[in-house]
């Protein structure tokens, strides 16, 4: 017979269970949040860089004639997507995308950093004893380096040209890719699928259609104050200049909305569908003052920069300017957009009228400006036609 009293003790299942704290202790959550944290610092560091990136590709379309249409359809559809959507991060467009570019610019930066260092110990050794086995074995390294960082940077763009990218060349992976079919036809449609991702043709096409709708809305008050401008009879030219004034004062009211209707609806007669976007200022008048209030105030500054023609070194930093200042400015007269689009019911009379009141102290105020650097800016009276809240942002070319 068994002696019970020499068997090991009975092990409950519970307890051979691992318990819940044990599996998930406090340290394993600590690190799962940190790493969280982590991840999102990056996410917000790519986020950043593909901003400045954008930033940088406007302002250099901006003051390149034809492709500055991109620059305008671009910042037209900022105000379209929030007000479709009602989203204001809808109007942060291509930001990932632009991340990936300025990724790919800095990586390569790194990559060539030793390029240019073995460069530099050639030209030297060129300078001390040109033709001397010293030279001969750098430049014969700076060859062989050079092949290898091309190597290095076509193999990191075509996984993704992220700067980790960069830092690890995965030479196992490499390899393997190497012994892969079809590997070059992957890389082409991968290219030809992000450039058409990019959808250049349909912000260019929409630039256009734009610029053009905001050139019908401001040719006559821009002719008038013009032709003011040419008129030697103070009193007439007052009379004049008065009259051009009140048709910019009319068209700066509306042009804003009306851009932002025309990329909501996609047809250009929405540039001229006045009743439509004054029955969405009715549903939100606060919101389209504050708008308007901030596209004309952020118009000031790029007048201020042309008072003085800049270095020829420095010529880029009115486009940034103007990238920064008219970028949110779109995306508030989307947000405005879209809350009179989403209200069912207008605003109290109260708030319309006082909107609409309040209006015209700042139009009037962008009139005074716009009519007043034809006498402090370079440009002269060509200056009137440098719209650039509205029209094509190449303020250097005097579009």
């Amino acid at each position: 017979m068994l002696d019970h009293s020499t068997l090991p003790p009975t092990v409950s299942v519970q307890e051979s269970v691992p318990s819940l704290a044990s599996v998930s202790p406090p340290e394993q959550k600590k690190k799962h949040r940190l790493r969280r944290v982590w991840r999102g610092f990056w996410s917000l560091v790519d986020w950043l860089m593909g901003a400045a990136v954008l930033i940088v590709g406007l302002a250099i379309l901006a003051v390149i004639p034809v492709l500055n249409f991109l620059s305008l359809g671009y910042l037209i559809e900022v105000s379209g997507r929030i007000a479709r959507t009602g989203k204001m991060r809808a109007g942060f467009i291509g930001i990932r995308k632009a991340s990936a570019v300025g990724s790919l610019v800095a990586g390569t930066w790194l990559v060539l950093l030793p390029v240019r260092l073995v460069s530099g110990m050639w030209k030297d050794a060129e300078l001390i004893d040109q033709g001397s086995p010293t030279a001969k074995g750098w430049y014969i390294f700076l060859i062989m380096i050079t092949v290898l960082a091309a190597i290095h940077i076509a193999w990191a763009a075509i996984r993704g040209g992220r700067l980790r990218h960069f830092l690890w060349p995965a030479p196992i992976q490499f390899f393997r890719w190497m012994g892969q079919d079809g590997k070059f036809t992957q890389v082409r449609n991968s290219v030809l699928n992000y450039i058409k991702a990019l959808g250049l043709p349909y912000y260019l096409w929409l630039g256009f259609r734009g610029f053009v709708g905001a050139v019908i809305w401001l040719a006559v008050p821009v002719l008038i104050l013009f032709g003011g401008a040419q008129i030697a009879s103070t009193p007439l030219a007052a009379i004049v200049n008065l009259i051009g004034a009140g048709f910019l004062m009319i068209a700066v009211s509306y042009l804003p909305f009306m851009q932002a209707h025309f990329a909501n609806e996609g047809q250009f007669r929405a540039l001229f569908q006045v009743k439509k976007v004054r029955d969405v200022f009715r549903r939100a008048p606060i919101a389209f003052w504050l708008s308007l209030f901030a596209t004309l105030l952020f118009a000031l500054p790029l007048y201020i920069l042309k008072i003085e023609l800049p270095p020829q070194d420095l010529a880029w930093i009115p486009s940034v300017v103007f990238v920064v200042f008219i970028f949110p400015a779109r995306l508030l007269v989307g947000w405005a957009f879209s809350r009179g689009l989403r209200r069912e019911k207008k605003g109290h009379w109260i708030f319309r009228y006082a909107s609409r009141f309040a209006m015209a102290p700042i139009v009037g105020a962008y009139a005074f400006i716009v009519w007043l650097t034809q006498y402090l800016t370079f440009n002269g009276t060509w200056s009137l036609l440098e719209q650039h809240a509205f029209l094509v942002p190449a303020p250097m070319l005097g579009l």
